[in-house]
């Protein structure tokens, strides 16, 4: 696989916020007790992530590194159905969190088992999955788990957030 190019582009700056802003108001909209704030800063997060997952999809893609880019569009598509949920409130949203999350966890692989990021990263990354995995099966067998519901999946988000981490910090060294 060829490098990234030498310059950091406008939409590579794009995607850093796409993410960090992921990060910052998905873990708040877990953490406020109001619905309507939570759902707004769930929006900023879902809108965030999608921009930034398209756009890092389409970086790998131009890179040769289809898997990643494919890894990337499946977590956006996974973000699109939380999306579409969340409008509805915590208890509503449940069937769309468990296939949005299912996306999460399959596009976490595809993004992780290829060696492109650091091993730290897709460590974090493969951890994620995996504790989406769990989620999104006990939400297929007819559990009505809460997207804010402890320990999981509460407790996977730093990890999904970890992971974030890493992609900026991959995007920000691509000079």
């Amino acid at each position: 696989m060829s490098s990234p190019p030498n310059r950091r582009s406008a939409l590579d700056l794009v995607a850093i916020a796409g993410l960090g802003a992921g990060a910052i108001f998905g873990i708040a909209g877990t953490m406020v007790p109001e619905a309507a704030l939570r759902q707004v800063f769930w929006a900023i997060d879902g809108v965030g992530l999608v921009v930034a997952t398209v756009l890092l999809a389409i970086r790998h893609l131009r890179q040769g590194a289809d898997g990643v880019a494919a890894g990337f569009l499946v977590f956006a598509l996974g973000e699109t159905l939380l999306l579409a949920g969340n409008a509805g409130g915590l208890a509503a949203s449940v069937p769309s969190f468990g296939g949005g999350v299912a996306l999460w966890a399959a596009g976490l692989f595809l993004i992780s088992t290829p060696q492109v990021y650091p091993a730290w990263v897709r460590t974090a990354g493969i951890a994620a999955a995996a504790l989406f995995v769990v989620v999104a099966l006990r939400i297929a067998t007819g559990e009505q788990l809460l997207p804010t519901a402890s320990p999981l999946p509460f407790f996977a988000y730093p990890v999904l957030v970890l992971t974030f981490v890493g992609w900026i910090s991959a995007v920000v060294t691509w000079r």
